[in-house]
């Protein structure tokens, strides 16, 4: 990069790690440290959680799969418009949640349950967190490995080590940088600056692809120019796209619903000043992401031009050059083996791929094929060839896009991207870490401990327990291979703990007739196919298709899927295949939460004696110590409006204002108009493609883009007022001591101190 570049790099991020230090002078307990006092606004929250749940491997993972399917899926995905907003709106799992005052979800499952099974299942939880987040550090220094074109090794003291680990290691010590000081305080600050540098750049990024690539003239065509059944812009055309389908649609709402509480806990979901105040932060998501949808929308449609279009196809071949032999440096151990690797790569020709000339291009048949094809044969048929092949196709999907932004950016852009990147990594990072110690801390140390800890140790076990995270996730990260789409890798690895999650917090919330028994079923049921589900996916390729090859059932069990799966064609296909078992992540992960539910029901129904005390756990009633009790709703003929849209009478006039327009441009124009009025319109009088390009260009860019850059504005004003309120409500806070996530009788320490004292006062 030029100096520019690096300079346009380094000094926001030295700004971010004074915020993180400065932080540290307003951390006076325990609840400053995990919750942020509980004091955050609604556009801190916001403009924080967007960073936070936005990293590079979210981007490359985006990538890597609109690269497979396009972008015709994007109008199904309308609806999970109405699921999400009514989720927001009503509040549905986090205005109850941060009702129970929990400083942690173990704290809640203890309330609601019982202490065992808050160490079991967070230590369930915090296993499957750590395992699927640990590749995010992996992730990104990969990406910046290929995006910056470093050398897989650098002589240090006459030592080559891996520039691979000293990234990883460079990137996790960021993490305690921003971490130790102030925890989520830190994190919250340094988040929340973060969300309002990364709405310019993505304004300037998407602006450039957008004047750089024309929609009409090459975008459009590359998307257009697919086999039947596969098409890149025609929603009515995608019956025979795998892994990335309708069905994998399916199984994403319905684990949003269900799962919507799976998370909550040990991040942002707890440190809003109110319950109405978190409800309202997830209110704005809705319009917090428009412009980092959009900038990643581009991204992403940005790839597959450049690599496609004819236009392109000399640059495309180069960058194809460059991406191979970067990974086989990293994939394939045997000098030997790489070097032919390497020349059989080097002597494809330039594709030259002509649009409307040539045939389609498909999945089977498209202009990477020869390049994947070359590594296959040239790497062998056998179990070793079939995982170095895994892991080369892998690589070669996710590594494209640093590959080719880097040999596109000009000067200046170039900078910003890496900061865009260097932000997303941290933000995305450190809340990871962060997340998964204080679990540990809060719901599996301090639960076994017979003796509580003091403020001050527990404040130093929760900065000693994210270095130890933090050195678990270089480990991982240095073995542990992922030989997937990484959307794919994280269902199946969430998996182990959203399997059974759902029931136990949805019910634990919601209803008085759940049990521990209903609890624990869920996750010996549910999270336990998912456990299995991932063993056969890491041993397939190497151990379990070679023995059923061996002893010649691979073709007796490929019929045999290929026969309980037709029922389900073309959505959900069971082929034999002796790289990836044959079904996928999406299909594990719907059948384990159908297996959890059922568990749950069953268990809790054998087991029920005596309803739980809601009240008590969500502080209504006698139990309210906050004095900030929702008011009754009374339903009148005039309200049932409110009511639907979830207004309550919290709601203040601009509170109001905010939520009738989420429902205004979600529900009616998102949702009605660009997707129901154009179902009923295209099952009357089908589209043709052409007509398909233009309702993406004017719904996906135009319509987002100007909304994209009034939220813009909007959250810039918000959150610097929102900064300023944070820091005067956390100087003035009072600290509580027991106020620290244990539990007794059911109860918290905190609030069982105030029930007793308010007994006294009536005794007295």
């Amino acid at each position: 990069m030029h100096w520019l570049d690096w300079l346009i790099v380094i000094v926001p991020v030295v700004l971010i790690l004074w915020l993180a230090v400065y932080s540290k002078k307003y951390v006076r307990g325990v609840v400053d440290f995990l919750a942020a006092g509980r004091v955050a606004g609604r556009y801190v929250l916001s403009a924080g959680d967007m960073t936070s749940g936005l990293g590079v491997i979210a981007l490359v993972a985006l990538v890597e799969s609109k690269y497979q399917v396009g972008y015709a899926l994007s109008f199904w995905e309308y609806l999970t418009i109405p699921v999400g907003i009514a989720m927001s709106l009503t509040g549905y799992c986090v205005y109850r949640f941060r009702a129970t005052r929990s400083l942690s979800i173990g704290q809640f499952l203890e309330m609601r349950y019982n202490r065992k099974f808050r160490i079991v299942a967070a230590s369930l939880r915090t296993l499957s967190e750590m395992l699927t987040n640990a590749i995010g550090p992996a992730i990104a220094a990969n990406f910046f490995i290929y995006f910056l074109g470093l050398p897989h090794k650098i002589m240090i003291f006459g030592l080559a080590l891996p520039m691979f680990a000293l990234l990883v290691g460079a990137s996790l010590v960021l993490c305690m940088l921003v971490i130790w000081p102030g925890g989520r305080i830190s994190l919250l600050i340094t988040d929340a600056f973060q969300g309002l540098i990364s709405y310019p750049i993505f304004v300037i990024i998407a602006g450039y692809i957008f004047l750089h690539f024309g929609w009409h003239d090459t975008i459009a065509p590359v998307m257009m120019d697919r086999v039947d059944g596969e098409n890149f812009i025609n929603p009515f055309d995608i019956e025979k796209l795998r892994d990335f389908n309708i069905f994998a649609l399916v199984v994403t709402i319905m684990g949003n619903i269900l799962n919507r509480a799976s998370w909550i806990g040990n991040d942002t979901s707890n440190c809003g000043r109110t319950p109405h105040e978190q409800k309202m932060a997830g209110i704005l998501g809705t319009w917090r992401t428009l412009y980092s949808n959009l900038m990643l929308l581009l991204v992403a449609v940005m790839i597959i031009t450049l690599m496609t279009h004819r236009s392109f196809s000399n640059q495309a071949h180069e960058i194809r050059q460059q991406l191979t032999q970067q990974v086989a440096a990293e994939a394939v151990v045997d000098p030997a083996l790489r070097a032919r690797l390497d020349a059989n790569i080097a002597a494809l020709p330039v594709a030259q791929h002509q649009i409307g000339v040539d045939a389609p291009l498909s999945r089977q048949d498209n202009i990477d094929t020869p390049y994947l094809q070359t590594a296959r044969e040239t790497l062998g048929n056998t179990p070793e060839g079939n995982v170095q092949f895994q892991k080369f196709r892998t690589l070669y999907q996710q590594m494209m896009l640093p590959v080719a932004i880097k040999n596109l950016l000009p000067v200046g852009l170039m900078g910003l991207f890496c900061l865009l990147m260097i932000m997303l990594m941290l933000s995305t990072d450190d809340s990871r870490v962060f997340n998964a110690s204080s679990t540990i801390i809060q719901d599996i140390v301090m639960p076994l401990r017979k003796k509580g800890f003091t403020p001050e140790q527990h404040l130093l076990a929760l900065r000693l327990c994210s270095t130890s995270v933090c050195v678990f996730f270089f480990v991982v990260s240095l073995f542990f291979v992922q030989l997937d789409y990484i959307n794919m890798f994280t269902t199946i690895m969430t998996g182990m703990w959203l399997g059974g999650a759902g029931p136990i917090m949805i019910f634990g919330l919601y209803s008085r007739f759940g049990t521990t028994t209903g609890a624990f079923c869920s996750l010996i049921f549910g999270s336990g196919l998912s456990i299995g589900g991932l063993i056969v996916q890491r041993t397939w390729a190497s151990n379990l298709y070679p023995w059923l090859h061996g002893q010649g059932w691979d073709v007796p069990f490929g019929r045999f899927l290929e026969t309980v799966s037709s029922p389900f064609h073309p959505y959900v296909v069971w082929q034999m295949d002796a790289v990836k078992f044959p079904i996928n992540s999406y299909e594990l992960y719907f059948m384990s939460m159908i297996t959890g539910i059922v568990a749950y029901v069953v268990g809790s129904l054998l087991t029920y004696k005596t309803p739980y005390n809601l009240d008590r756990l969500l502080h209504r009633g006698i139990y309210d110590v906050e004095g900030q009790a929702k008011p009754a709703f009374k339903w009148t003929p005039g309200n049932v409006a409110k009511a639907l849209v979830g207004i309550t009478p919290e709601y203040t006039r601009g509170d109001k204002i905010i939520a009738w327009s989420v429902v205004g441009y979600a529900i009616v124009y998102k949702f009605g108009l660009c997707f129901v009025a154009v179902l009923i319109w295209n099952m009357i009088s089908p589209w043709p493609t052409e007509w398909w390009s233009t309702y993406f260009f004017i719904t996906s860019l135009c319509v987002t883009g100007v909304v994209g850059i009034v939220s813009t504005f909007w959250f810039l004003i918000g959150g610097i007022i929102d900064m300023k309120r944070l820091f005067k409500d956390l100087e003035a806070r009072v600290d509580n001591p027991l106020d620290n996530g244990q539990v007794d009788g059911h109860v918290s320490v905190a609030d069982k101190a105030i029930f007793e004292e308010r007994t006294h006062e009536k005794q007295d």
